[in-house]
């Protein structure tokens, strides 16, 4: 880290606080040569590899917007795409990996989706899932149904049938 005042190459931290969403490192630092002091902002960089091979930073807001078209018409609020973005973001930093494939967001996508509105998860699924028929929808809905059932903790059949 170079002295901003004398160029020096070299600098002591003096403090190192966390900022308040976690996201970056706001470190005081110290020069020994000049003496002088300054502070600097540590993030994390993250970048998506495009299908065309082009990297660019991460953005919750192209999550947003990509999943607020599959939440038209649906009880979903900007602040429940708010949160659904910050999952998928601690989603893809858990991974380690500075670089990541768009494709491997959009899938990291469907999860937190589902959770959030299961109609939205089918229309937003029928993309990255490459949905090519009917069946490919019977069978998503055939899941969840599954998932539902197994979820209430119920083994009686559905008609009411049984001990």
């Amino acid at each position: 880290m170079f002295c901003p005042f004398c160029r020096h190459p070299d600098s002591r931290v003096v403090d190192s606080r966390t900022s308040d969403d976690g996201t970056s490192i706001r470190r005081r630092r110290q020069c020994p040569n000049c003496g002088r002091r300054f502070s600097t902002t540590e993030t994390a960089s993250l970048n998506v590899v495009k299908r065309n091979g082009v990297l660019e930073p991460f953005s919750r807001e192209k999550i947003i917007s990509g999943v607020r078209k599959a939440c038209q018409g649906r009880p979903v609020t900007d602040s429940d795409l708010a949160v659904l973005a910050q999952r998928v973001e601690e989603i893809v930093r858990s991974s380690g990996a500075s670089q990541i494939e768009a494709n491997d967001i959009g899938l990291a996508i469907l999860s937190p989706l589902r959770e959030l509105d299961e109609v939205a998860y089918l229309r937003y699924a029928s993309v990255y899932q490459a949905f090519d028929s009917l069946e490919d929808f019977e069978d998503a809905i055939g899941q969840l149904r599954i998932d539902h059932h197994s979820a209430s903790g119920s083994d009686r059949p559905a008609d009411g049938a049984g001990a």
